[in-house]
């Protein structure tokens, strides 16, 4: 029987990284891939939905926090 070489990960939309795709969340509006670490750090939108808002990803924090 053959080797496997299935890949589970992902490219965060927020930072860039490669993660494990079961070790993130969705954006907040869209749905990507945003990584367990940016989740970890307020981050709940990707790069883009954050652009979108006028903020940076970085700044795109869960509201109130």
């Amino acid at each position: 029987m053959g080797e496997l070489r299935e890949r589970d990960a992902m490219t965060c939309r927020a930072c860039g990284n490669e993660e494990r795709a079961s070790e993130g969340y969705p954006c907040a509006d869209c749905g990507r891939f945003v990584c367990n670490m940016c989740n970890m750090r307020g981050v709940v939108l990707c790069a883009e939905c954050a652009t979108r808002a006028g903020k940076t990803a970085a700044e795109a924090h869960v509201p109130g926090a």
